[in-house]
Order: structure tokens, then C-alpha cells, then sequence
């Protein structure tokens, strides 16, 4: 199975309550075709780099995820036929981005050398 990352923008007109529904359907539209969900960040809302539908901000949340590439074009259609996404964006990653990912998840980016924490005092 591949890994994958998946970024929604939903609409800034939801309550936080209807963003995180939209989300978990489209969480349960991942699992329920066979897709092993790895980790879930929702970054919130955000200023966009340029409007999209007369709108400045975002709900954004990103997905990592293991699937069949069959699963990609079913998540796919679901988030076209929804009105509160404005955009999102489907990357399959290789061994380099999943490595990475997996380091930043058990926080290796976070620790300071010991040398340079003493040097810093």
C-alpha cells in the first residue's frame, strides 16, 4: 500500500463543530475503503495566499494515510461534490517524505544537541 497526504481548506463560514464533521466524514470515507489513517494535524484557520470564492481564510487540516490508489479517486470525487471545500490536495509521498514524517512525529526535530544547549547558557 502507498502512504499518502491529503490537505483540505474547508470554507471559513463553518463553526468549528461543522468543520470537524466535514473532516470526520471524510476520515470514515478514507477508512471505510480499506485506508489505514497514520496521523491527523488540523492547523485551523488560516489566511489564504490569495482569495478563492471572495474568501481570505481557511479551516485547513491534513491527513497521512496508507491506501490502495483506488481509494484516492473515491475521496477525490466525494471532496469536488462538497460546497464547504474550497480546495485540497493529494500527494503520494516516497520513502524519503515518509521517513521524514515519521522522524518528525517522534519529535527528533525538537531535541537540541547537547553541545549546542550548553553553548546557547
Amino acid at each position: 500500500m502507498q502512504q499518502y497526504e491529503i490537505v483540505i481548506v474547508l470554507t471559513p463560514l463553518l463553526s468549528t463543530e461543522t468543520a470537524a464533521e466535514a473532516i470526520a466524514k471524510y476520515s470514515k470515507v478514507l477508512t471505510d475503503n480499506g485506508a489505514e489513517i497514520v496521523q491527523e494535524d488540523n492547523w485551523g484557520l488560516k489566511k489564504l495566499a490569495y482569495p478563492i470564492q471572495k474568501k481570505t481564510t481557511g479551516y485547513y487540516h491534513l491527513t497521512e494515510f496508507r491506501a490502495p490508489g483506488e481509494v484516492i479517486n473515491k475521496v477525490e470525487v466525494e471532496l469536488r461534490r462538497d460546497e464547504r471545500v474550497l480546495r485540497f490536495l493529494t500527494i503520494a509521498l516516497d520513502k524519503h517524505a515518509v521517513a521524514y514524517n515519521e522522524k518528525k512525529r517522534s519529535g527528533a526535530f525538537n531535541k537540541k544537541p547537547a553541545a549546542k544547549a550548553e553553548e546557547s547558557k
